[in-house]
């Protein structure tokens, strides 16, 4: 009974510091700053999320763009069709030249890779002004050279009209894209992908400065440990909801995080972009009608889809200025599915063992390695400091439990104390 006493009022806590944070400054993934060194030079790479597998994500667009002076960046993007990627206009803003990579869980093994210089940011997005969050912030890339669509390179649904507007709040949703494993921490080579959960915009709006949240937005922040981010992810790239028919649907364009001293993993939502309620300005730009497009798609045998399991509740530490620490949290065993057109992610147990790695078989891989990447991969493999580090953070959680625990205890004697007095 008092674990149970315990736990509530942590939860009340929570809800009652999370409420203090508003008029939140936001900020894009890329400039958040870093605020634990020791995070960054830490080594991790499983951070709240899980390095993906070849057909897991099978829409998802890697971007390298290069602006005049020759500095490059990277974004995410979302295969609409066979000739057009879906990414953040921020991204693409200024830019003289992208280079689009797709099939891709390894940034050195893509499937398809193909530079182009033509892009499309929407008219209300005010161009001149790239480092400013706006609202707005969706563009399209078009490709000179078409895709051929494979188990490991496939497009997605965009989110329809009818659903434009829809409150997601609650509702699984997940991000996928090369970013940072920690607020300012490297950049990762290989694909992750990680699960939040959808908020509703008034709730989004309470947290950053006004007028950055508007109908066209959706908001999402962490699934069951604060530190699940669109630092998982990147700028412009997808996030996504799987309808009620399981096929996964692009709901969101990654825009922005929570700046300041805030970053990637203070258990603050994040903001993306609704592609629906853009779709006519996507058919006026392609002549594409995304809700009604028809192409040719590989047809691949779907595996068994596994029963979707209830989620783990974890109770999470409120938000901090200062990121929190890593979760304890474990890939899961994945075997990637294709439907129709799509392949169906479902959830994994949450789990502090590492289980077996998935066995998948992958179409031969036509692409080729492009150009070097600027982006520093995290490659360290002492698996006896990881160990030891995962123990030192189990007991490191265990330990501030116990605390608040005996904290709790302290004040429940010092109230009963007051009683006895009151009596006599």
């Amino acid at each position: 009974m008092l674990v149970k006493t315990g736990l509530f009022l942590l939860l009340v806590t929570i809800l009652q510091v999370s409420a203090r944070y508003t008029d939140v400054q936001p900020d894009f993934i890329e400039n958040v700053i870093q605020y634990e060194s020791e995070a960054v030079n830490s080594g991790s790479r499983i951070v709240s999320g899980w390095e993906a597998v070849p057909g897991q994500h099978p829409h998802h667009a890697a971007l390298r763009m290069v602006d005049p002076t020759g500095s490059v960046g990277g974004c995410g993007g979302s295969f609409a069709s066979k000739e057009w990627v879906i990414t953040a206009a921020h991204c693409t803003a200024g830019r003289v030249t992208i280079v689009v990579r797709g099939g891709v869980v390894s940034l050195t093994d893509p499937e398809y890779i193909h530079e182009t210089t033509e892009y499309y940011n929407h008219p209300s997005y005010d161009s001149s002004r790239p480092a400013v969050v706006q609202p707005h912030d969706i563009g399209l890339v078009k490709l000179q050279r078409p895709v051929d669509y494979s188990f490991r390179l496939q497009r997605i649904r965009i989110q329809p009209r009818a659903d434009a507007y829809r409150d997601y709040a609650g509702a699984q949703v997940y991000a996928s894209g090369h970013g940072r494993t920690w607020t300012g921490g490297a950049v990762t080579e290989v694909l992750r992908w990680v699960y939040l959960t959808a908020i509703s915009n008034d709730a989004c709006g309470r947290t950053f400065t006004s007028g950055i949240i508007i109908d066209t937005s959706i908001c999402a922040r962490f699934f069951n440990v604060t530190s699940q981010s669109t630092c998982q992810g990147d700028s412009g790239g997808p996030l996504v909801h799987v309808d009620s028919d399981n096929v996964p649907t692009l709901i969101g364009v990654t825009s922005f995080v929570a700046g300041g001293s805030f970053g990637c993993h203070s258990g603050l939502p994040a903001g993306f972009i609704r592609p629906g309620p853009y779709l006519d300005w996507f058919e006026q730009v392609t002549g594409i009608d995304f809700e009604n497009l028809n192409e040719d798609n590989v047809d691949t045998t779907p595996a068994p889809t596994p029963t979707l399991p209830d989620p783990t509740t974890i109770p999470t530490e409120a938000p901090t200025p200062r990121p929190t620490e890593p979760p304890l949290t474990s890939e899961p065993d994945y075997s990637p599915t294709t439907p129709d057109y799509q392949p169906t992610t479902s959830v994994p147990d949450v789990t502090t063992e590492m289980p077996d790695q998935p066995t998948t078989t992958s179409p031969d891989d036509n692409g080729s390695s492009g150009e070097d990447d600027d982006d520093n991969s995290d490659c360290s493999d002492d698996s006896n400091d990881d160990e030891m580090s995962e123990l030192l953070k189990r007991l490191e959680v265990k330990v501030k439990v116990k605390v608040r625990f005996d904290k709790y205890k302290q004040r429940e004697e010092k109230e009963k104390v007051k009683e006895v007095k009151k009596h006599h």
